[in-house]
């Protein structure tokens, strides 16, 4: 019967575990910080409400509000227009970029998941060795006890 490996003897083979949160993080440039930080802003429920209360108030405002004090008075809104398709002109790319940072971050958390379940694989194998090999012997003691019963 082949003697199980030890616990130690699997562990020597493995490679250290990373956090690989913390090394995404590090690696991370200002700007791409920034992208994500937007990414994360922006896609809330918060911001959409922000924007959706400020384009009401502006509606309401240059088509109720005093006219002396109308900015951008009906039909014109081309002011609102344009403030609305610089956002996304500058929004969309920082999201993009912001998803495609969080996109590498995701695919290194599920790597080192899938090293750890290879290590943890491993070590319930040698486990399993142990256990099995632990029920030979006592089977072994067993029989044995049982021989010397019947003698």
């Amino acid at each position: 019967m082949a003697k199980p490996l030890s616990l130690e003897e699997v562990r020597k083979h493995h490679k250290p575990i990373r956090n690989v949160n913390l090394e995404h993080k590090e690696k991370l440039s200002r700007l791409e910080r920034f992208a994500v930080w937007i990414t994360e802003h922006i896609g809330s429920m918060g911001f959409f409400l922000l924007i959706l209360a400020w384009t009401i108030f502006w509606l309401l405002w240059n088509t109720v509000g005093p006219e002396e004090s109308q900015f951008d008075p009906f039909p014109a809104f081309v002011f609102w227009l344009f403030i609305s398709n610089m956002i996304q002109l500058l929004l969309m790319p920082l999201i993009m970029i912001g998803q495609n940072l969080q996109g590498r971050h995701s695919e290194a958390r599920a790597s080192e998941d899938f090293e750890v379940n290879i290590k943890a694989e491993k070590e319930i194998e040698v486990i399993v060795q142990h256990l099995e090999n632990q029920g030979e012997l006592i089977q072994k003691i067993a029989s044995d006890l049982e021989s010397l019963k019947q003698k």
